[in-house]
Formats: structure tokens, sequence, C-alpha cells
């Protein structure tokens, strides 16, 4: 019984860092207003992305270029793919907010 219970142990820890690293992003309905104003005052043109389907969570290709949202307390960019406007995480690209 004592050879299982390191091996149950890693196990514990192992799926715990799994779930660390798949937390979510929870932007603020302040932040949202922020972010939906200043897109708004910034339209850029819609790209398209054949075959590829966008979500939170989705990480954008390195060829679609990244617009920073410049507001106080706002870390991110944004986007805009096949008519809807995407707010992205700069460092890693995923989409954290999508605004229809």
């Amino acid at each position: 019984m004592k050879v299982h219970v390191p091996i149950l142990a890693a196990g514990i820890l192992l799926s715990g860092a799994g779930i660390a690293a798949a937390e979510t992003v929870v932007i603020a309905p302040e932040q949202q207003t922020v972010i939906r104003e200043y897109v708004q005052s910034k339209p850029l043109a819609s790209i398209d992305l054949p075959g590829v389907e966008l979500n939170i969570g989705s990480t954008l290709p390195d060829t679609v270029e990244l617009h920073r949202i410049e507001a106080p307390d706002i870390a991110y960019s944004y986007t805009v793919v096949g008519g809807r406007t995407y707010v992205v995480e700069p460092g890693t690209r995923k989409v954290v907010y999508v605004l229809d």
C-alpha cells in the first residue's frame, strides 16, 4: 500500500496543475464598458480566417495583427475577424472576451 501513496499524491498534484493552467479570465463589467467604448471609437477592418473557428480560449495565429487597447487598467489587445471583435491577451494571443 505504501507504494501507491506517492503515485496517488503525484497524480493529485499534477491534476491540480492542470486545473490552474485552465483558469479563465474574468473581465469586470466596468472593464467591459471601457473596452466596448474604446473599440467603438477605434474601428478596425474585419479580416477573414478561412477554416478557423474562434471562441474564448482560442489562440489567434501569429499572422493576425493585434491592436493594443490604450485605456487605463486594461492590458488587452483586440482584432476583428469575420465581423466579430475579439479581445485578446497579447502575451498568449488567447481570446479572453468576444464583443458581438
